[in-house]
Order: structure tokens, then C-alpha cells, then sequence
């Protein structure tokens, strides 16, 4: 692999046409250009190329899949010649040597299989940040601290770096039974792929999650997969009981009581109803992921 190591960026997107362009645009700020950027739109609409000139490196559309999990899957489907996959969420914005220090991270140690950064600020857990807002977090961070490496149980969605040669040596792939935006994708696909490797979090890799509002599953499908994505892959065995359900509490409490005083930017009334689907159907040995298309 050596110093020839090709890294390329993959986006799924849905429903953020603008933002997605601009991301792609700030990812030319790298110190080390991607071999190539991958955005597949959930739907045509979803992304248009038309602006992006003079990138030092080329922006491939791939289209045919609704939802998280497939449409990632169509890029590692594309990415043949990539020995490194970064996936991105259309809302992250990573630091400018963030691709430099990920190329390091994975030379340094051939045991890495996936590897996840530091999130500075996470808009995900509040009102969301605006890309200007992203933008400057990003851009204030000083040099890249002393290095801290630790193994972690899932990397997170919003930026995770799959060594590819192990994902195509053992056909792993993101689990298409979890629908549109795929609740714990990347904790089932984190916890099958560390049978062959480590899974690291490391602190010089550095970025901002915004966190949009727009383009989210509403909320009476969000709190049903709450609670059926994650009964799903504890059937499947890629999560320990123990975990899930502890998760599984978090979010029924946790929307329950917050129904009477929820966040404007948060359907907690919505996700309770959801969660309490979610619980029927697993008491009755009926939960599925996929239901939420019919909801």
C-alpha cells in the first residue's frame, strides 16, 4: 500500500441538495486531496454537480439506492481500486488534515480496519449549526494535539474510514434491512467488521458534525427504529443484549419525558409514539426495521 495509499471520500445524501455541494466544495481545503469523491443522492434532485470546477480531485455520482446503508453500499461497490473509504455525512465538515493524518493512522498499523475522529461540536445533540458556524469551528482549531488512540465498540456514522481490502476480503457490507436513515448502521457494521481488526478513535482526526434538521426521518419513524433497529441486530448478534436494551431504555425514557417540554427541533412526541410501536412489536417477536416505510 505504502505511499500510493488511494483514499477516497464517500457521501450518502438525502434531501440537503445545497449543503452537500458546499461540503464537497470545502473538502478541496484538504492538505492531502482524496483520490476522488463519491456522492450518491438518495434522489437526482439531491445533489447537482453544476459549480464544481477546479477541484484538485474528481466528483463521481452514483445513483440507484434510497437509503443510508445502500447508498453506501453502491459506493464501496465503486470504490474498486480505493484502499481507504471515508465516509462522511452530508453535515460533516473534517479539519484540513484530516485526510493526511487518516492516511498516517492506517499506514502505521495494518491491524486498523476502521478508524473514527474526534467530533468537536456536535450539532446533532442540539438546535444543529450552520455550515458558516461549522466552517469557523473548524478553521480556529490550533495544531493537531499530541496523539491519542483508543478502541472503541462502533465507529460513528459521521465520519468513518474502512480499510477496504478487509471489507472486500470478507464481503462486508452496510445491512440494507435497515431503511432510509438507518438507526445504528454504523454500529452493526463497526462490530462485524472488528472480528478481523481494530476499531480506533483517534483524536488527530478532527471535524464538525452539523447536525441539519432538514432531510431527518420524521419522528414516529425515528422512534420506531429506535427500538426495532436496535432489537434487530440483537437477534442478529452483532449487538450484546446487555447493550441494546440499555439503549433501547435511554430512548423510551428519555422521549417520554421529554414529550411535555420537547426541543423545537426535536419530534420527542413523535418518537415516543414510534418507541412504543417499536416495544409492541418486539414483545410479540414482531419487530422489523422495515416497517417504517409502511408507518
Amino acid at each position: 500500500m505504502g505511499l500510493s495509499m488511494k483514499i477516497a471520500v464517500g457521501i450518502a445524501t438525502a434531501g440537503r441538495p445545497q449543503l452537500v455541494k458546499r461540503v464537497v466544495k470545502f473538502l478541496a481545503n484538504q492538505t492531502l486531496a482524496p483520490s476522488r469523491v463519491y456522492v450518491c443522492p438518495a434522489k437526482s434532485s439531491d445533489f447537482d454537480p453544476d459549480g464544481l470546477t477546479d477541484l484538485p480531485f474528481s466528483v463521481e455520482i452514483i445513483r440507484g439506492a434510497i437509503g443510508l446503508p445502500a447508498q453506501r453500499n453502491l459506493i464501496m461497490a465503486a470504490g474498486k481500486e480505493e484502499d481507504i473509504i471515508l465516509f462522511l455525512d452530508d453535515d460533516f465538515l473534517p479539519d484540513e488534515a484530516f485526510l493526511s493524518e487518516l492516511k498516517t493512522l492506517f499506514q502505521s498499523d495494518e491491524q486498523i480496519v476502521l478508524a473514527t475522529g474526534d467530533v468537536i461540536a456536535d450539532g446533532a445533540t442540539g438546535p444543529g449549526l450552520s455550515f458558516e458556524e461549522a466552517e469557523k469551528i473548524v478553521s480556529d482549531l490550533r495544531e493537531s494535539p499530541t496523539e491519542r488512540r483508543e478502541s472503541v465498540f462502533n465507529a460513528y456514522g459521521c465520519n468513518m474510514a474502512v480499510r477496504m481490502r478487509t471489507a472486500r476480503g470478507h464481503d462486508l457490507r452496510f445491512d440494507e434491512v435497515l431503511p432510509l436513515y438507518a438507526w445504528w448502521e454504523d454500529v452493526d457494521f463497526s462490530r462485524r467488521i472488528a472480528a478481523f481488526g481494530k476499531v480506533i478513535k483517534s483524536n488527530r482526526l478532527r471535524g464538525v458534525h452539523m447536525g441539519s434538521k432538514s432531510g431527518r426521518t420524521p419522528g414516529v419513524r425515528l422512534g420506531y427504529s429506535q427500538v426495532a433497529n436496535i432489537a434487530y441486530l440483537i437477534e442478529k448478534g452483532t449487538v450484546p443484549f446487555s447493550v441494546g436494551a440499555v439503549r433501547i431504555w435511554r430512548n423510551v425514557v428519555a422521549n417520554s419525558i421529554r414529550q411535555f417540554a420537547p426541543e423545537p427541533w426535536v419530534d420527542r412526541r413523535g418518537r415516543f409514539v414510534g418507541n412504543l410501536k417499536g416495544l409492541r412489536d418486539w414483545v410479540r417477536g414482531r419487530a422489523d426495521p422495515q416497517r417504517i416505510l409502511r408507518l
